[in-house]
């Protein structure tokens, strides 16, 4: 029998991490698995937002992380699958845009510092606390589904609904509820 390929320092940190976060008990709410036993690269999550989240609360999404073969050099892909968040920093595709996850350069449109993009001292976990963090605490300045950035600022100036509204909506579509 042929011994098994050898495992690229970037798939051995991946594995590594992986188990990590699924024996880690102080990460409530996070589940993290492989998409296909054969592929370290193709992770599924499970966010399970908590109720104290304003707009999310009680909330499951599911996402996929997809990770490069120059990780940790370069960055992961985020994407929610269906039901995708109603969310100024989560694009109609589910595509999640935060600065954590942006290559490890300048902003060519001064948005922020080479400091806030990817650096390889993030980790699987600290990008699903941030994208948590971000769920309870959106960033209109550069969105990236514009509608749900001016419906959030109307929310926040005037009280306006439709923001919390479609975003409830999101929530009982993650539960099966519609």
């Amino acid at each position: 029998m042929a011994p098994p390929p050898p495992r690229s320092g970037a798939a051995g940190l991946l594995a590594r991490q992986l188990k990590e976060m699924q024996s880690d008990k102080n990460l409530p709410g996070i589940s993290c698995g492989l998409v296909s036993d054969t592929n370290v690269f193709e992770w599924e999550v499970m966010l399970m937002i908590s109720d104290d989240c304003k707009y999310y609360g009680g909330a499951n999404f599911r996402a996929n992380l997809s990770f490069p073969q120059s990780y940790p050099l370069m960055p992961p892909t985020m994407t929610f699958l269906t039901p995708v968040p109603f969310h100024p920093n989560v694009y109609p595709s589910g595509a999640v845009c935060i600065s954590i996850l942006h290559p490890p350069e300048d902003d060519k449109y001064g948005y922020e510092s080479a400091s806030e993009r990817w650096s390889p001292v993030q980790s699987p976990e600290t990008i699903l606390i941030s994208v948590i963090s971000l769920l309870h605490s959106p960033n209109d300045e550069s969105p990236a589904n514009v509608e749900a950035a001016v419906l959030w600022r109307e929310e926040q100036k005037s009280g306006g609904r439709e923001f919390r509204r479609r975003t409830r909506q999101c929530v009982r579509e993650s539960l099966g509820e519609e």
